[in-house]
């Protein structure tokens, strides 16, 4: 059965950390270029972070760039962000995204809010 599930995300103080995992299964993990995106209220999906496969090379967006860092185990299926000295603007919804040629699979998202 094909899934991505979102965990991880919650409620954060300013200049606190957050580790979002996104477990998959139903299709061959390994092969596929694995990201992060998120989407604030009123604004669209955006990419944060993305890791290739096979390299693992990772690239982020500007706007999290040193306060962010993606890996992935492929013996678990799963792909991880990890996300420092929070802001406020980094409040959204996370979602785990896995594409492979024209094949694109979303997860259902997970809720990142930033606030004191």
């Amino acid at each position: 059965q094909l899934q991505l599930v979102e965990s991880g995300g919650g409620l954060v103080q300013p200049g606190g950390s957050l580790r979002l995992s996104c477990r998959t299964s139903g299709f061959t993990f390994s092969r596929y270029d694995v990201s992060w995106y998120r989407q604030a209220p009123g604004k669209a999906r955006e990419l944060v972070a993305i890791i290739s496969a096979p390299s693992g090379n990772t690239d982020y967006a500007d706007a999290v760039k040193g306060r962010a860092t993606i890996s992935r185990d492929n013996d678990s299926n799963t792909v991880y962000l990890q996300m420092n000295s929070l802001k406020f603007e980094d409040t959204a919804v996370y979602y785990c995204n896995a594409q492979w040629l024209a094949i694109t699979y979303w997860g259902q998202g997970t809720q990142v809010t930033v606030s004191s």
